[in-house]
């Protein structure tokens, strides 16, 4: 009995001890000093919806489907999840499970090589447009700002851009990380029960333009609860990629959260999705920022600090975007339950660049990243040689020699 609860002690010690390297190896960055946030300023106001045509698209570039393998989070094949959207009338269907490419099941030229990277404790998560290979490494506990950052510059390096997936359910998305966070063009800025945006302003205040794509991130298309809920109305003229790309870098789109129609009725809840409110003009007049929705709600403008700028009760509104004000988007609530978020208006110097996203500088502290490292290392020897005390290995005693035997005396 006591050797058997000495084993079991061993396997556990064993086994922790195994994990803590593991943590501890997963755990390698180089440490930045990141610049100070500033906000977005010039002589111009970024127009995402410049010659839009209004040829709204429906899309949902943020779902799972079952995969080959035992781990799986979602039931349905890539088929039937595409089916289940279809019915929908959704118009663009990505499969972005995790780590993988998935292909399109039913046209080969609709395919859009997107994955979600990321597998850790925190949840932080991203997802990966066209790459040009999958990486795998990843922090187990990215705790540091720049563990992140550094995952966001790796993975643009090898990929067309990227998005930072449900910032409000990432466990230590805060306020500091997401004012120095910056190399992603995309935020899935709502996916929890607010509709406040908050990640979202706190990233733009501090200067860090990107665009709010919101897709279900489905993981069981035929439960109604899951499928339809949010999704993105892209402006282009076809579900291609090389369509659906420069739209999702320009921000000429808007997103939507929508309520569980019929709660259970699936007729119920086909039908109110097909009469869906929808933008019917937005954009820039001098320094007037303007919107037009097909029917009346209320709409809210946002703007720096997430300060409400106004809000009307109508089917349009227009702001005036001071030369002191950095940015400006707009929310609309609608009776039945639907939530409508535009783009960002933003100022910038369109003589300097073609838009106000910019990768913030954030340069290498060398010292501090040979001293982290290097504790990580000391760190993992000596897990190392726990691991290896917690099972001894005994030395094989050899046979003695002859000689040895006669100078014992145990042999003449």
């Amino acid at each position: 009995m006591k050797r058997l609860f000495l084993a079991i002690l061993r396997i556990v010690a064993a086994v922790l001890l195994l994990c803590l390297l593991v943590l501890t190896i997963f755990s390698v960055s180089p440490i930045y000093r990141f610049s100070e946030p500033k906000p977005f300023e010039g002589p111009d106001i970024y127009n995402p919806y410049e010659g839009f045509s209004g040829q709204w698209k429906r899309a949902n570039f943020h779902t799972h489907t079952r995969v080959k393998g035992l781990l799986n989070e979602c039931p349905e094949w890539a088929d039937s999840v595409l089916a289940d959207y279809r019915k929908f009338g959704y118009d663009i269907v990505a499969f972005s499970n995790h780590n993988a490419l998935t292909k399109h099941p039913a046209d080969s030229s609709l395919q859009i090589n997107v994955y979600e990277h990321g597998i850790n404790f925190f949840k932080f998560h991203k997802l990966v447009f066209n790459p040009r290979r999958v990486h795998r490494f990843d922090h187990i506990l990215p705790f540091m700002v720049s563990q992140k950052q550094w995952q966001y510059d790796y993975l643009t390096r090898d990929a067309d851009f990227i998005m930072m997936n449900h910032p409000d359910r990432t466990i230590l998305s805060t306020p500091r990380s997401l004012s120095l966070l910056s190399g992603y063009r995309l935020m899935e800025a709502d996916c929890n029960i607010s509709t406040d945006l908050l990640c979202w302003d706190e990233a733009l205040s501090a200067g860090h333009y990107s665009h709010c794509l919101l897709s279900d991130d489905c993981h069981d298309s035929d439960n109604h609860r899951k499928i339809a809920r949010r999704c993105s109305w892209l402006d282009v003229p076809s579900a291609r990629y090389e369509d659906i790309a420069p739209v999702l870098m320009k921000g000429d789109f808007y997103s939507m959260r929508i309520p569980d129609f019929g709660n259970g009725d699936w007729k119920v809840k086909y039908r109110e999705n097909a009469n869906l409110p929808s933008v019917q003009d937005i954009g820039v007049s001098g320094d007037t920022v303007y919107v037009r929705l097909s029917s009346p709600a209320r709409i809210e403008a946002w703007g720096q600090d997430h300060e409400k700028l106004a809000e009307a009760h109508s089917d349009s509104i227009a702001v005036v975007l001071g030369e002191n004000d950095p940015y400006v988007h707009f929310t609309a609530f609608f009776d039945n339950g639907v939530v409508l978020y535009t783009n960002t208006f933003a100022r910038y110097d369109a003589a300097v660049a073609d838009s106000p996203y910019a990768v913030a500088p954030h340069k290498v502290n060398v010292l501090l990243t040979i001293l982290w490292n290097a504790a990580l290392l000391l760190v993992a020897i000596f897990l190392l040689r726990c691991l290896l005390a917690v099972f001894p290995h005994k030395k094989k005693e050899s046979r003695p020699t002859v000689e040895q035997l006669r100078f014992r005396g145990i042999v003449p």
